[in-house]
Order: C-alpha cells, then structure tokens, then sequence
C-alpha cells in the first residue's frame, strides 16, 4: 500500500508493509546476512540491479526497506536511504554529493559532534566550510561561492530552538544552483515537511523520535531519486548501513509517531509557559512561546515546536548542575526523543569537544539546560524541577 491521498496516521501505519507466505500481520524482521538466488545468471543480475531483489544485507534488506519507503512516504520524498546512525546519515549525504574542493555553507547552530564531524574529518578530505548564523539570510548569501554545492542547517537547532525560514533559503540557494539539506530531528515529518517547504534532501537521526523509546541507533537521508542514488552507492561500498532489527523497531515507533509528537509537543509547551515564570530562569527557548523572537515563522513553518526546550539559569556551571542534580526523576543524559524527559547541560555534554569560542559563537553557555520533554504527566515534570522553590 502506497496511495499518496492516505492521511499521515494512515500511511505512519500502513505503508511498505511486505508479507511473507506466512501472512504475518506485524512486519516481519529479516535477520540474515545474505540471501540466496535460484540460479547464476540471477545472482549476476541481482548484484547488477539490486533494486530487483536482495543480495547482501549491507544495502538490500525487506525489513529496512519497509522502513525506508514508510518514512519516504511520510516525507513527501521519492526516496530514502537508510544508515547505521544519524551521524552516518550526515556522512553519507556529504561524502556522497561532495568532492574534493566543494564548499559548504553551515549553520552555527547545530549538534555539536556535526561541527567536529565537519572540521575534523571532512575538512581534511578536502572540503571547505564557511558557518554562518542560522537566521540571517545576508551571512548566507555573502557566503556563497563560485563552488558552494550544499547549504545545510538544523531547524529547530539544538539546543537554542531557533529557526530558520526554510522556503526562504531554498529559493536562495536554488538560484545559485545549491541544494538545501535540512535536519529535521526535532520535530519529524509529523510536525513539519522541509520538502514541501522548498528544501532538497532530510537528515533524521531516528535515533530520536522516529524511536521514540531510546531503544536503537538509526539514520536516515531522504530526497529526489538522483540525489539519493548517489548516497546509497555510498551506503553500498562504505557499510553505513541500517541493521534489520533497528528497522524494525523504527517501523513500530512510526506507527505511534503522530500521536507522540503531538503529545511531547503540548507537555512541552506547557513546561516552558511554566518555566519563564520562575525567577531563577533568565530565559527560555522554546519556538512555540509567543517570547520567541521567531514565534511567527514557527507558526507558519511547523503545525506544533516539538519537544525539546532549554533555558539559562541565574548563575553559571555551579547552579546549572545544581538544577540538574537536585533531580529524581528526570534522566540525566545527552539522548532525546524518549517517552522519558531528559535534561543535560549542553556545554559540558552535547558541545563539551567544542572550542570556548565556538560555543561562544553558537551561545552555549555555561548556565544553559537543556530539557526534552516526554510524555510523563505534566505536573511530575513541573514537580521535579521544583529547584530552589523546595
């Protein structure tokens, strides 16, 4: 099944089903290395065309191509390739549709192991990076070379929640021939569709939500057939490659996705309304606050602001830690996207092998806290962050 009039709920459920002779209601998980082949001259055609059948589970796999086309499907995508993790997704994507001596444009405002995966190893195969702030469109267009090839950004960025406006940069970058890549960890497909709002390819890590129970690494690129081409030829050689069970996992928590992103997005919500009124709170970034310096273009660009917020505490590391430590409930890690709320502090976790002035740069400050808001009842949240008020 795979009518494109399918509401999203419906296609989150039913789309790239493959049964076996066995009629399995739930999707099947294929856990084999390798797949046989009834004669030569079929092996010879299969290692040809893979798109045809299976051959090896390093790039052709039942259980992670029902993944693949379920999530295309809810991406408004032709295609989407499948990898090991977010990070690899990154990878891929840029290993696959770069040379040597291309250069890319790069928002401030992303994960900070994307600013080391660039400067510390892309950088040394010879790409050139320029980082620009992600909102102002005047630093992206004086970025622009005569060889700039992609434009990439998180929006919502972590952990500052800011945006930038998608159908905006597209149309920048089209007229200069560059494709715009798009993260779109934070809020999935079930709250905004970067592809129809103008951009050219989608990075998740499903990791995160697409998960949505902290259980398995996973990543995903999506885009146009001949983009994605080029990053499954990579996936084939390089073995960035999803494995089945991962897939499977990932299938079930698309099923749930809309319902839970709805509802991390209302707790969320409500927990940053809550938020700005404490005193020890200097600020709150959430998009969804009408404080939001982009509170309009949130408005228009995704249907709700998702599940992660942060905020800067009065005071510095000393009291930022405190807050964190004085915590029962909440889950003191770096992960997002679980049904469990987590809090971290970004500056010495998710950014800690930034250099002080990149953090500078990127406003991660020592008294900021980051918080992803799960689908615990909202008043145990509030409770557990009770800090200085017990």
């Amino acid at each position: 099944m795979n009518k494109k009039d399918n509401k999203f709920s419906t296609k989150a459920v039913r789309v790239g089903t493959i049964r076996s002779q066995e009629q399995e209601h739930s999707e099947a998980m294929y856990l084999t290395s390798s797949f046989v082949f009834n004669s030569a001259r079929e092996a010879s055609e299969r290692f040809a065309n893979p798109e045809s059948g299976n051959v090896y589970s390093r790039f052709t796999n039942p259980s992670v191509k029902m993944f693949e086309e379920r999530l295309a499907a809810l991406e408004n995508a032709d295609r989407c390739v499948a990898t090991s993790t977010g990070m690899s997704a990154i990878l891929s994507c840029f290993m696959a549709l770069c040379s040597k001596g291309d250069h890319v444009v790069v928002s401030k405002s992303i994960f900070g192991t994307t600013v080391q995966l660039f400067n510390n190893i892309l950088k040394r195969w010879g790409l050139d990076i320029t980082y620009v702030d992600l909102s102002n469109e005047n630093q992206w267009a004086d970025s622009i070379q005569k060889n700039t090839k992609l434009f990439f950004v998180e929006t919502p960025s972590n952990p500052l929640s800011e945006l930038c406006d998608i159908n905006s940069l597209a149309n920048l970058s089209h007229k200069h021939g560059i494709k715009l890549i798009v993260d779109n960890c934070f809020l999935t497909p079930a709250l905004q569709k970067p592809l129809d709002l103008g951009a050219d390819i989608i990075i998740h890590s499903a990791t995160k939500y697409l998960d949505g129970q902290g259980r398995c690494l996973g990543g995903a690129v999506l885009g146009n057939s001949n983009d994605m081409k080029e990053v499954f030829a990579f996936l084939r050689s390089a073995g960035t490659t999803m494995s089945p069970f991962n897939a499977w996992v990932f299938l079930k928590g698309l099923e749930t996705l809309k319902i839970r992103m709805d509802a991390h997005s209302r707790n969320a919500l409500e927990l940053a309304t809550w938020l700005e009124s404490l005193p020890y709170i200097e600020k709150v970034f959430y998009p969804g606050l009408d404080s939001h310096p982009q509170f309009e273009l949130a408005k228009t660009q995704h249907s709700a602001s998702g599940g992660v917020l942060s905020f800067n505490i009065q005071g510095s590391k000393k009291e930022a830690w405190n807050l964190i430590d004085s915590t029962n409930m909440l889950s003191i890690t770096a992960n997002l996207g679980d049904v469990k709320t987590t809090i971290t502090h970004p500056a010495t976790t998710t950014h800690s092998r930034l250099t002080q002035e990149e953090r500078d740069a990127a406003n991660i400050g020592d008294n900021l806290i980051r918080i992803a808001v799960g689908l615990e009842d909202i008043e145990d949240i509030k409770e557990d962050l009770k800090y200085l008020l017990k």
